[in-house]
């Protein structure tokens, strides 16, 4: 799409979003007839806090460019869905980052049963502030995910450096994985870095972890990537996987992280004893 007919669909977008909507829906009085439906665009300005004129201008598919403040203040005055905001963003060529004041990250059971289909595949759930959300009983099995280790009993981060059994599970090349873990995680870090759990999360750290206190500052930053990894378990020994991500389009925040065993090894029989032994322990 080039830049007029990018600029043209953002003005017949925020035309459309606003004759939608009705004066009492954004909480104003009607005051009269109106030749056409919908809000006004000196009403829209008022909402969005932005000058008549330049919203005009903006609806008439001119080439000036709104900042993501300003968009988002629109986003509000037209009640946009998460959707339609990302859609808007889009339009305005401009990256529309993931609202670090989402509600409660919910994870569908939908996507619980899928994670129980994959069994005995390792597979769970992260949160934008990854924290493992939901899991299947072979990650239970394999990653000892119900374990909480407080004070941030599910966050990866926290269990990565201030665990003890991660060094277990990841030996010996728990330095590898970890600094992996970190650059992956200050790389999405730049989305909630203002937020005051993460400044906690980031003091803690540096407080029990000396590696974390040292890797930190270094500043490293790596995009999530299909790789080998490796678990040393203490009940059947060395298990080898591939280790995919994929995204929840409906809930870009999550990601489904899946452990599918290295072909040519014995993992997937390690995995298939580890989920028998855990049935017969249930059934005693």
């Amino acid at each position: 799409m080039n830049d007029e007919q990018r600029r043209q669909d953002l003005a017949d977008f925020l035309r459309t979003r606003r004759m939608r909507l009705s004066p009492e829906q954004v909480g104003l009085i009607r005051g009269g007839r109106r030749r056409t439906p919908g809000l006004r665009r000196e009403e829209v300005a008022q909402l969005a806090n932005v000058g008549v004129s330049w919203y005009t201008l903006l609806e008439q598919g001119r080439a000036i460019h709104p900042s993501s403040e300003v968009l988002q203040s629109i986003a509000d005055a037209l009640q946009l869905t998460p959707d339609e905001r990302q859609h808007l963003f889009l339009l305005a060529d401009q990256q529309h980052l993931v609202d670090t004041h989402a509600s409660h990250e919910q994870v569908s059971s939908a996507l619980r049963r899928v994670l129980d289909a994959l069994n005995p595949i390792p597979a769970y759930v992260i949160g934008r502030r990854w924290n493992y959300l939901a899991w299947n009983t072979a990650a239970e099995h394999v990653l000892l995910l119900s374990k909480s280790v407080p004070p941030y009993e599910y966050n990866a981060v926290w269990r990565m450096f201030a665990d003890p059994m991660s060094r277990h599970l990841y030996n010996p090349k728990w330095e590898q994985v970890a600094q992996k873990v970190l650059a992956e995680f200050r790389a999405d870090s730049a989305y909630y870095a203002d937020e005051e759990w993460f400044k906690r999360l980031i003091a803690d750290l540096q407080r029990v972890s000396p590696e974390f206190r040292a890797w930190w500052p270094r500043h490293d930053v790596r995009g999530r990537a299909d790789a080998q990894k490796d678990i040393e378990h203490p009940l059947v020994g060395c298990l080898m996987f591939e280790h995919t991500t994929l995204q929840v389009p409906t809930m870009p925040e999550l990601k489904i992280m899946i452990y599918t065993p290295l072909p040519e090894t014995d993992t997937l029989e390690k995995l298939q004893r580890l989920m028998d032994q855990g049935v017969a322990m249930n059934a005693v």
